[in-house]
């Protein structure tokens, strides 16, 4: 059988093969094509169109690499596959051949682009952050200090996390902090940048290699570093998760003494992406004295935010629509603070009008001193 003519697609021949034959099975799985009602961005439309472009089938254009983009990268259509075809690995592989080609959308290329001006400004809003969490020392904290990957979603859109985020891992581990300076490169590989993706990854991997503890806030970026830099290649020490820290010091949660009903939305790359159900429930009940509300679809078939894959940047009317209907959903159910643990959701959902906390945050104001 001849070789894929797209090189990072070739491994992935077997998964594209059987989206292809598929008769559709897992189609109300995508957020995306569910608000967009059209074919070519079902699952099996961006695989068939990624298949067919690899093969040679269609003119490898813009119109025919733009599918690739519409993917909120939540792995829905993952779990309502007997195969667990990973769509969106792919479909993230397929984005880098088309972005090496000039074939990116205009989000994506402008997000590309913008990435390398935002990293000179990133030290400054970390130091910033650092002082206000934990005072000046953090800032030139030592080796004994907790690396602590933020995530530039909430650095740059929830600064109010961000800080509560240190402040509650600097309780919890009972050590000084200090935020890694270096971005994962997330935005770069949903981008389609592969050789700035794999820049970034060498530079955090860099960072991070010294040092006694290293914590993960954003699941996006928690995922990046356990396994998106081993596809690429990239060695790095993988991080603790912030949940994961809070739920082993439960006993250390103090009860809110509000009454207000709070309901918890599933982040796609926390829940999906790194398995992470029970924990953040359990820091819910604990700080509010009983479980969270749920949303109709939970946990493994819970429904996207709208804000992964670079969606907001290259698709943001769907975008848009995906929050808009997690929001309505929300306040039909009774409404309640909603709350999650996600940058990109958290931003979605305070954009689209909706008052949303996050978990960090609720965990900072929960924990009680040594």
């Amino acid at each position: 059988m001849p070789q894929l003519r797209l090189k990072l697609l070739e491994p992935h021949r077997t998964s594209l093969e059987k989206c292809v034959y598929c008769p559709k099975l897992s189609r109300a799985a995508c957020p995306v094509s569910n608000v967009e009602a059209n074919e070519t961005v079902t699952p099996w439309g961006k695989m068939s169109m990624a298949y067919f472009a690899g093969r040679g089938d269609v003119p490898l254009d813009a119109g025919h690499a733009d599918p690739a983009w519409a993917c909120s990268g939540c792995y829905a259509c993952r779990e309502r596959c007997d195969h667990k075809n990973e769509v969106a690995t792919v479909l993230t592989d397929a984005r880098a051949e088309f972005f090496a080609r000039g074939l990116a959308p205009e989000g994506a290329r402008r997000a590309a682009a913008r990435f390398e001006a935002r990293e000179d400004a990133r030290g400054g809003e970390l130091d910033a952050l650092a002082r206000a969490a934990a005072g000046p020392a953090a800032v030139q904290a030592g080796p004994a200090a907790v690396q602590v990957l933020l995530g530039c979603g909430y650095v740059r859109h929830a600064p109010d996390v961000a800080r509560d985020a240190l402040e509650a891992t600097e309780a919890l581990t009972g050590a000084p902090v200090r935020p890694v300076r270096a971005c994962c490169g997330l935005p770069l590989l949903y981008a389609g940048d592969r050789a700035g993706f794999l820049a970034a990854a060498r530079r955090l991997a860099e960072e991070v290699a010294q040092g006694e503890r290293f914590v993960a806030v954003d699941p996006g970026c928690a995922r990046a570093v356990r396994v998106e830099y081993a596809r690429a290649g990239v060695s790095a020490r993988a991080p603790e998760l912030f949940v994961d820290l809070a739920r082993a010091s439960l006993d250390r949660l103090q009860r809110s003494s509000s009454e207000r009903r709070v309901r918890y939305h599933d982040p796609c790359q926390l829940g999906r992406g790194l398995d992470r159900y029970d924990a953040p429930r359990e820091i819910l009940a604990r700080i509010t004295g009983r479980p969270p509300e749920e949303f109709i679809h939970r946990r493994e078939h819970a429904d996207c935010s709208g804000g992964g894959g670079l969606v907001p940047a290259t698709r943001p009317a769907s975008s848009a629509a995906i929050a808009d209907g997690r929001i309505a959903e929300h306040r039909a159910l009774g409404g309640g603070l909603l709350v999650t643990h996600c940058a990109q959701s958290l931003r979605r959902f305070r954009t689209r009008g909706e008052p949303a906390e996050d978990l960090a945050s609720l965990v900072a104001r929960a924990v009680a001193p040594r």
